[in-house]
């Protein structure tokens, strides 16, 4: 049937067919000739059936053999399995055996599959134990000494250990094909008579009958007096216990079991290739594991007779007691270098390493001995290492002691055997398990050493594993840079910038001495001929360890006292930054002198020496450099520098081509970067009411895209990026900055047109940040403390024209001027737009909101543009009339309730002033009915500074809490 399928059917597949179909209808005829009444058969009769099926046998071999290679495709077994069949056809010989108890000639042959299930019917033949027409049993039975006493206790306790093996024996056995045509038979001389089992080790005693060596040892043992031994066999009594090895006999078993342990491997490669059954195949396999465990050259023959390859195939097989026989059977083979070898080739790793993570215990323990054994061999180290998750799959297990001790304990050894490669101490770091690597930097060779800094520098580390690996490894590291080659040192330096990057290490790095090192690399060290740049390396471990924020007070960069403050490092670091050096270099030069001004100690210092060597320049070029990183880094220096020393800085960027307005307009796209943010933050901390900055940014045309851009950030969000926040916050602040200048009419035009009210009451309550709520208060605050000034009176004419004349609705002046209301606090014609009046803004109510938030900074802007509603120079009756009738008061006491600030406490103390001092009894009555401010005053009264207790006692006056203060002409 498989010829007539297959896709390459040989020409003569039909002739194959038929040939083979008649010689198994022959040879089944001679076979039953043979097996009818064979006793009365003649020896040449008897000849003559054997001879013909030799002649039929031989000839189906030769029809096997013409099964062309191509047939079988890639089925490579499979035609080993038929030529070896064939060949063996070809050769098939078989003679008459003689029994040794009848000495008639007769033939037992094995009967055939097919010839059982035909003959279903008859009497079932006892299937036995060794595949030899044998029966075991009946060597004891032929035994002359049953009945004596001593023999039959002996056996007693010998009895079951031997027949369970000989029951397993057949157990195995019966599971197996019969394919065996011919084997050497099994003679009764070859069993020991008191163990019933083929002897290892025959001795002869005085009586002459051979017995296993440790049996008869036992049985004389089991005599008290050795006057009364007596011989198991024949019971005479024996005079000398002296044994004599029976050479002879112990050659004959040992070639019989050659013989015999050779056909069972091919009975096991047949059932392994047949592979119909689970119990065949496990039985199967158990039969070779048993002939490798008897001697070391049965390994192999089992390896040369083609067993590897069929059982690699069984590693995936459905059955796990199949599956864990096979891993079993495996390990058994690879006890040689020879022996992994092939296993390596022809299994694949990875199916092994995946039976780690098996629910069966048996079949992890038993992949995990084949892993051990395999890992003995150190070629196969890296090919283990290198499947992928293989390592981290042994970690697991290491790391799972209480879960499975055994596992725990075969899967440490197997990554101390992988230690061989050095890839594979990699892959052990990348999945977690540093130990190794550590260990052999610390101790390694100089050679070793620079490999596994090297990985350490590649590796990405957790930051747990980052300081794992600066508590073990930052001296050796430190002194690699300190004393090594070119390589080592290259290889440290960025193991040592990786392990720097996280924060929490920069205190156990600066308690190793990197700070000298890496100050002395940057400031005096030279060697030319590297082909990196170590001043660079050194910066940048510098840089990561001075952001951490250390303390720099007691800081020594070198042997002759100088100090990381010092101005030998800050001027070095300049002169480094006003050369031409590279990019990368420069912007970790700038993180170190950021980090630095973050000391209050050193920023006196700092500012001194940008000043005196005229660094601000270089800072300013920096701005441009189209390299991100560095501009980024230079603004950010500046932003720092800017309260310091703000009005140079702008003079020096007015004076630069292509400043201010680059700043807004040189890096205009679509995503926001943080060079947007910076940039804009740039601007709006130099100092507001530097006129010079204000009138470039107003005539560089900046005004317009600032506006346009942060109605877009309004409308589509500062969820946009990371940085929109932060840059809306600049913007805003750039327009806060313009409102400090607004007596120039180029400003307050500019104000007017832009609507500046409007726009920052929209801020106030349509942002979520802080900040932008800040900055609108207080650009609210200066514009309306502009509100006084251009409102102005209307002036009643004398007389009137033609225009007064005419009726209402055929008036035709201006609109404007119609829109413009008259102001009750400011007193004149007022608008949000002309006049930047917070009442017709409707910018109270959104101020007053403000008070509610729990940022302080935000409260105070909110209570200062309040404040300017209240001032002298505008009607104060009639503004906390209009404060009132929006609940103003309320918000007010609560602010004194839940903030304790000075500056707080003195806006909201004067605000509440005002409202006893202008707003009659009603606000009086408000204030008074508020339980807990009489306190807050009295607190305010007692601990307060000079400006906060005068108020705090005025409004006690106020209230009557205290005696009246004396009028101005009274002294006391």
């Amino acid at each position: 049937m498989e010829l007539q399928t297959t896709e390459n059917t040989p020409e003569n597949a039909m002739d194959v067919l038929e040939s083979l179909s008649s010689a198994i209808n022959v040879a089944k005829h001679l076979m039953n000739k043979c097996q009818r009444g064979n006793s009365s058969k003649s020896d040449s009769e008897l000849k003559s059936t054997i001879q013909q099926l030799e002649e039929v046998i031989n000839h189906m071999g030769e029809h096997l053999s013409l099964i062309p290679s191509s047939t079988f495709q890639n089925q490579k077994y499979a035609e080993v399995s038929v030529r070896s069949l064939s060949n063996e056809m070809k050769h098939a010989h078989f003679e008459v055996g003689q029994n040794q108890e009848s000495q008639t000639k007769e033939l037992e042959p094995q009967k055939s599959l097919s010839e059982e299930e035909h003959n279903h019917h008859e009497e079932p033949v006892q299937t036995e134990s060794d595949l030899y027409s044998i029966n075991v049993e009946v060597s004891r039975d032929n035994f002359q000494f049953l009945n004596k006493p001593y023999l039959i206790e002996f056996l007693k306790n010998k009895s079951l250990s031997s027949q369970s093996e000989l029951n397993n024996r057949s157990m195995s056995s019966s599971a197996l094909p019969q394919t065996i045509g011919y084997i050497e038979p099994l003679y009764k001389t070859f069993y020991c008579p008191l163990t019933n089992q083929i002897m290892d080790d025959p001795v002869t005693i005085e009586s002459g009958v051979t017995y296993e060596r440790h049996a008869i040892i036992e049985w004389f043992e089991e005599f008290d007096n050795s006057e009364e031994i007596l011989c198991p066999t024949t019971g005479k009594k024996l005079l000398s216990t002296v044994l004599r090895p029976n050479i002879a006999l112990k050659t004959t078993i040992e070639e019989w079991k050659a013989r015999d342990e050779e056909a069972k491997i091919k009975v096991a490669c047949a059932a392994l290739s047949l592979g119909s059954s689970a119990s065949m195949v496990f039985e199967a396999i158990r039969d070779l594991q048993g002939i490798c465990a008897r001697k070391q050259y049965n390994k192999v023959q089992v390896c040369n007779a083609g067993v590897l390859p069929l059982l690699v195939k069984f590693l995936e097989y459905k059955d796990r007691d199949v599956r864990c026989a096979v891993l079993e059977l495996l390990r058994e083979l690879a006890d040689d270098d020879d022996g992994k070898e092939m296993i390596a080739k022809m299994a694949d790793i990875s199916t092994v390493i995946k039976m780690l993570s098996s629910g069966h215990q048996p079949i992890r323990h038993a992949a995990l001995l084949l892993l051990l054994e395999l890992s003995r061999s150190q070629a196969l180290c890296q090919k283990i290492g290198s499947v992928p998750g293989g390592v981290l799959m042994l970690i697991r297990c290491k790391y799972h002691h209480s879960v499975d001790a055994f596992s725990s304990e075969k899967a440490d050894e197997i990554l101390r055997n992988l230690e061989k490669s050095p890839e594979n101490i990699k892959h052990m770091a990348e999945n977690g398990l540093l130990e190794p690597l550590l260990s052999h930097l610390i101790e390694g060779s100089e050679e070793i050493q620079m490999e596994m800094a090297s990985y350490l520098g590649e590796i990405a580390l957790g930051n747990d594993s980052k300081t794992y690996v600066a508590e073990k490894a930052s001296p050796t590291l430190i002194q690699m840079v300190h004393r090594g080659n070119t390589l080592s040192r290259s290889a440290a330096f960025k193991a040592l910038a990786q392990i720097s990057s996280y924060s929490s290490n920069a205190r156990i790095l600066t308690k190793a001495g990197i700070i000298q090192v890496m100050a002395e690399e940057m400031f005096t060290r030279r060697i030319y001929d590297e082909p990196m740049n170590s001043r660079n390396e050194a910066a940048a471990i510098l840089a990561n360890i001075f952001e951490a924020g250390i303390e720099f007070q007691n800081l020594q960069v070198n042997t002759h006292g100088h100090k990381i403050t010092s101005d030998y490092v800050l001027y070095n670091i300049i002169h480094m930054l006003k050369n031409s050096t590279p990019d990368e270099l420069n912007v970790n030069l700038l993180r170190i002198v950021l980090s630095l001004l973050k000391d209050p100690n050193a920023v006196n210092n700092i500012v001194s020496v940008v000043k005196e060597s005229e660094a601000s320049y270089t800072l300013i070029e920096l701005i441009n450099n189209p390299q991100e990183e560095l501009g980024v880094a230079a603004i950010k220096l500046l932003i720092e520098l800017s309260p310091h020393m703000g009005h140079t800085l702008v003079e020096r960027l007015c004076k630069t081509r292509g400043q201010p307005e680059s700043l807004i307009l040189g890096h205009m796209t679509t995503q926001i970067s943080e060079r947007h943010a910076v940039s804009a933050k740039f601007l709006a901390k130099l100092p507001h009411q530097n006129l010079t900055l204000n009138l470039a940014l107003l005539r560089k045309n900046t005004v317009p895209t600032v506006v346009q851009t942060i109605n877009q950030l309004q409308i589509s969000g500062i969820r946009t990026s990371r940085y929109a926040s932060a840059y809306l916050e600049g913007l805003v602040a750039i327009l806060v900055r313009l409102t400090t200048t607004l007596y120039e009419p180029e400003f307050l035009s500019l104000a007017r047109k832009y609507n500046f009210t409007s726009l920052f009451t929209e801020l106030l309550m349509k942002t979520s940040s802080d900040e932008v709520q800040r900055l609108s208060a207080i650009g609210l605050e200066n514009l309306s403390e502009e509100s006084i000034n251009l409102s102005k009176p209307q002036q009643m004419k004398k007389s009137k024209s033609w225009k007064q004349a005419l009726p209402k609705f055929l008036y035709l002046g201006s609109s404007k001027k119609r829109k413009e209301s008259i102001c009750p606090v400011h007193r004149g014609a007022c608008s949000s737009q002309n006049t930047f009046c917070l009442i017709d803004a409707k910018a109270v109510e959104r101020l007053l909101a403000c008070l509610d938030n729990e940022n302080v900074v935000v409260v105070e802007a909110a209570l200062s543009a309040i404040c300017t509603l209240l001032d002298d120079k505008v009607d104060v009756e009639k503004s906390v009339s209009m404060l009132s009738e929006v609940n103003a008061i309320h918000h007010v006491l609560n602010v004194v309730k839940e903030h304790r600030g000075e500056g707080l406490w003195q806006k909201s103390f004067w605000i509440i002033e005002r409202f006893l001092m202008k707003g009659g009894d009603k606000s009086a009555s408000d204030i008074s009915q508020d339980k807990l401010l009489p306190a807050t005053l009295i607190s305010a009264f007692h601990h307060g500074n000079g400006n906060t207790r005068q108020m705090a006692e005025k409004i006690l006056s106020l209230l009557n809490k205290v005696p009246g203060i004396p009028t101005a002409g009274y002294t006391l």
